[in-house]
Parts: structure tokens; C-alpha cells; sequence
């Protein structure tokens, strides 16, 4: 079975170099998770762990590692455009590889930002773009961001929604840093749940319907809690005074979970057979896309590619719904040459 790997992270040379001179200068800590895992820089380390897959025509669209460069200000612009350059560069060399890229972008500046969209779009051949959850603490619905998100779906193309929060953002009010890694444990799920809300709850979604996004680690926390978001949602309102979410409630053109059940999320769970088949429950077939997180595993790129491997093979699934899953979903809506 072939598998095309639709949200993993790498750093092309140049980008890669560019983030280690700008940590030089500034003091400021922009690797430490990168530096240890050459599986995100070297590119004979990730074909090696690559290779080790081959049996299964295995290939990976590629996108960024953290941080999002919005967060790096004044170097933003240039690190997109260095980082979309080298993605390029290792689709046209290693199609066979990576047969895809998605784009990244200087989200803070959004003029700049569609700038950078369409360049990758009409020039480099970018298959999609990766898109987190906050743009240096501002919500994806702002009215300003909207201009980048629109010239995303002229393109066809879609958003991966990829989460970002830091130790910074504390886990209670009284104090002033979230400790035990809880902002990546329990943050990071709760920060994608949360931009897909605001998504559908801002209209964002009515104004674009063609707008497609695919939520990494399957969806987050939606799936788990259909509860909550179905009839949850469907009494949207009753418990709140101080807005009238019951006239926005009806204002929307779908119940709420409606909406949910209409992004497409990825199968990177970090080996998790239990939450594997919650979210293929949720999404159905037709909107889950194979992917690892590589190389963000205890094995540093090999581990997590080869346990979701194991788990979707040994889901009970029609030939027909595996290869949707496995390559098919991600070749339709990356619009990648099927081979």
C-alpha cells in the first residue's frame, strides 16, 4: 500500500541556516527542539529514516517546523520566502520523495502575506499552506487576515492548520507560566479546537465555503467531544446573558456540527490506536489523510511513521476506504500527481 505522508516538518538548508544566525544574534532560544533531531534539517538523515519505508512507496509532503515565523517580526518575510524557495527546490529535485510543499507565510503582515501566497502559488507550485492556529496571539477571524485567507481559496488550495502555543500562555490565572509542558499536552489541542470554533463561529466559513482546512493531529480535541459540539452547540445561547449567541446561533446556515464535519484532519496521534479510530469515526474516510508528524517522535523521525502505519493497517477498512486514507484523500485535495 502506498502512503503519502501529508503533514510532516522540514527545513530546508538555507531556511534552516538563516533560524540559527538569527538565534545567534538575538540570544533568543528559536532551536532547541530542532537542533537535537537532525531528521528536521539534514536531508541524508531523512531519507535515510525514508528509506526504511520504501516497501510502501512512502512520500511526504512537506511543510515547516515551528516556531511560526510570524513570531520572528522583521525576518519574517525573508524566511518565508527562503523557506517556500527551498521547499521548491526539493519537490523539483525529489518529486518521487516529495511529491507536494506547503507554503508558509508571514502572517502578521497580510498584504505581504497574500504577496507571498500567490508568488508560491503561481510560481513555485505550492500544494496547500501551513497556517497556525494564532498569529502572535490574535485569532485567525480577524477581519485583517481575511484577505489571506480568501486568496488561499481562489487558488484551490487548502490550509493546514497547525497549532502554536507556548509555555508563556499559563495554564491558570494566578500564574504566569503553564508548567509540566500542559501548553503542549493538553494546549496544543485545545489551541486547533479553538481556531476551528472561531472559524465557524465568525462565519469565516459561510464567506468561503470552498475554503478547505485540514486540522492536524486528527481533528484535536473535536471527535472526543462530538458531544459537547453537537448538542452541545445546539443550545448555543442558553448559557450566556451578556451576548446574544442565540441570534448568531441561527444566523449560521448549518448547526454547528455541521460545520466541524466539514474539515478534513490528518492521522498523526502520536501511535494512538484509540484516538485513530475516534477521529476516522468522526471525519469518515473521505477527510483523513495519512500523516506522522515527522520526525517529532522518541526515535527522532522513524517511530511515529511506522506506528501509524501499523494502526491503519490494522483498522478493519474496505481496500477502497484505505487507499482514500492512505494517499488518495491527499492527492485530490493537494492536487499532487498521482503516481
Amino acid at each position: 500500500m502506498k502512503f503519502v505522508d501529508a503533514f510532516n516538518h522540514f527545513f530546508p538548508a538555507r531556511i534552516w541556516q538563516m533560524l540559527l544566525d538569527i538565534e545567534g544574534k538575538t540570544g533568543r532560544d528559536i532551536g532547541k527542539r530542532m537542533r537535537g533531531i537532525p531528521c528536521i534539517y539534514d536531508l541524508d538523515e531523512r531519507f535515510r529514516v525514508m528509506d526504511m519505508f520504501a516497501q510502501h512507496e512512502y512520500s511526504q509532503v512537506l511543510s515547516l517546523g515551528m516556531p511560526p515565523l510570524e513570531a520572528l517580526g522583521e525576518h519574517a518575510v525573508a524566511l518565508a520566502q527562503a523557506g517556500n524557495d527551498g521547499m521548491a527546490e526539493l519537490v523539483r529535485k525529489y518529486p518521487e520523495r516529495f511529491p507536494g510543499f506547503v507554503a508558509s507565510l508571514p502572517m502578521h503582515l497580510p498584504d505581504e502575506a497574500c504577496k507571498e501566497a500567490e508568488r508560491a502559488f503561481r510560481e513555485l507550485g505550492a500544494n496547500g499552506v501551513q497556517i497556525h492556529t494564532n498569529v502572535n496571539g490574535a485569532p485567525l477571524d480577524e477581519e485583517r487576515f481575511f484577505p489571506i485567507f480568501e486568496t488561499i481559496t481562489q487558488h484551490r488550495r487548502p490550509v493546514l492548520l497547525h497549532p502554536a502555543r507556548g509555555a508563556g500562555r499559563p495554564d491558570y490565572a494566578t500564574e504566569s507560566q503553564s508548567k509540566f509542558e500542559i501548553w503542549w499536552t493538553f494546549g496544543w489541542p485545545y489551541e486547533t479546537s479553538a481556531a476551528m470554533a472561531r472559524m465557524v463561529f465568525s462565519r469565516m466559513l459561510d464567506r468561503l465555503p470552498d475554503l478547505k482546512v485540514v486540522a492536524h493531529h486528527l481533528g484535536a480535541m473535536v471527535p472526543y467531544f462530538e458531544g459537547r459540539v453537537g448538542p452541545g452547540w445546539d443550545q448555543l445561547g442558553a448559557r450566556t446573558s451578556d451576548e446574544d449567541y442565540a441570534a448568531l446561533l441561527t444566523s449560521l446556515k448549518k448547526r454547528p456540527l455541521d460545520y466541524f464535519k466539514d474539515f478534513y484532519a490528518d492521522s498523526a496521534t502520536f501511535g494512538s490506536r484509540p484516538a485513530t479510530v475516534c477521529g476516522l469515526d468522526f471525519y469518515g474516510p473521505d477527510r483523513v489523510l495519512f500523516a506522522s508528524d515527522c520526525p517529532f517522535d522518541p526515535e527522532k523521525g522513524p517511530g511515529y511513521i511506522r506506528d501509524t502505519i501499523a494502526i491503519l493497517e490494522g483498522l478493519e477498512l474496505s481496500a477502497e476506504n484505505r487507499a482514500k486514507i492512505c494517499y488518495g484523500n491527499a492527492e485530490a485535495l493537494l492536487h499532487l500527481r498521482a503516481g
